[in-house]
């Protein structure tokens, strides 16, 4: 429910969101505002920049008819428009500097509280402030990834490693409802309108996801070990952003892709969830998730009666390509169990693991 003063819920939404961003992109300076050009990450400089883009054109710029109003920094749609400007072009750009793209994300952020405590109640700028919002803890979680995947320095020092144990929860299944409830949400994406009726048969699934130790086992038996494993002598060690440190057998395994999560199942004998699975059992008692981005078996999919929201580019260029993974990670600063997240199925540099049902 919305609090007697949005105006000043949304505003402080926006400043502590922008104080995180602020906090992870603190180490990206020198050769580090652009770094390597990889296919998994943009470059800092650019998705910094592109993080005030997008609030001033939903929040500032964005008119009813579907028309856009000059933008406060010159040929910024032609630099930070990520549905134009291609993923390899990004590194080539005459980007502004680190101290004017610092300077325009206030700007936009001053001009956008400035509105909102004009317009108080207006509910299309709600829809907008929320969207802006998710989309920058996203991109906060992205810096940080990014960061594990160069090998920087953990940017957010205050964050819990997760630790489980395995053991199977009883799921007796029934009608559910797949997908969000109109009305119960401040805000939802495009994705996950409607709630549907959807029958799930009875299930077992692991409480917890799968632990290092568990996948462990099925390296020591020839499969491969993830990304960030390195065997020394007898002794497997895993690099957690700039640091080498023993492998915690308790811990989760993370960053393994759904290619690998599918291959560990097979050797285990066990199965992916599907998102219905997952979303159903996030509901019961004793079902512990946070910790990681969970892997499904389900691809992304539009829901029956899928319509598409202002901005067209989030869910529906990715359907049928992506795979579906559910909760959040250490990183995620907010997190709602009928939340879809997607990617393609040989991405492991986001905070992702998995965890598995019974045959």
């Amino acid at each position: 429910m919305m609090l007697a003063d949005p105006a000043s819920r949304f505003s402080s939404e926006l400043l502590v969101t922008r104080e995180r961003t602020l906090r992870a992109t603190a180490g990206f300076r020198g050769d580090r505002l652009l770094g390597p050009k990889l296919a998994i990450v943009n470059p800092p400089l650019w998705e910094i920049g592109h993080v005030g883009w997008f609030q001033e054109r939903w929040c500032l710029r964005w008119r009813p008819d579907g028309g856009l109003d000059d933008s406060l920094l010159q040929n910024a749609d032609a630099l930070y428009d990520s549905s134009a400007v291609a993923h390899d072009t990004r590194w080539n750009l005459p980007l502004p500097r680190l101290a004017a793209t610092l300077k325009y994300l206030a700007n936009v952020l001053e001009r956008v509280r400035e509105r909102l405590h004009r317009e108080p109640a207006n509910e299309s700028l709600h829809y907008f402030l929320w969207l802006v919002t998710y989309h920058e803890q996203m991109h906060t979680e992205a810096f940080h990834y990014t960061c594990q995947t160069l090998g920087y320095e953990n940017p957010l020092h205050d964050l819990p490693f997760p630790q489980g144990t395995p053991r199977d929860l009883e799921m007796s299944g029934g009608e559910f409802p797949l997908g969000s409830i109109p009305g119960q949400e401040d805000f939802v994406f495009d994705n996950e309108k409607w709630a549907h009726e959807v029958e799930i048969a009875p299930f077992n699934i692991a409480k917890a996801p799968v632990t290092n130790a568990e996948y462990l086992g099925y390296v020591e038996d020839g499969g491969r070990p993830p990304r960030y494993w390195k065997k020394v002598g007898s002794e497997w060690i895993e690099r957690r952003f700039d640091q080498w440190k023993p492998l915690d057998p308790m811990e989760f395994v993370r960053h393994v892709d759904w290619n690998e999560a599918q291959a560990w199942c097979r050797w285990a004998k066990r199965r992916l969830p599907t998102e219905a699975e997952w979303e159903y059992a996030a509901s019961q008692l004793g079902f512990k998730w946070r910790s990681l981005w969970e892997w499904t078996s389900s691809t992304f999919n539009p829901y029956p009666g899928f319509v598409i929201d202002p901005y067209k580019e989030y869910s529906a260029p990715w359907f049928g390509t992506h795979k579906v993974l559910r909760g959040a990670s250490f990183a995620t600063a907010r997190s709602r169990p009928k939340f879809r997240n997607f990617y393609t199925a040989d991405r492991a540099d986001v905070f992702c693991g998995f965890r598995t049902c019974s045959l």
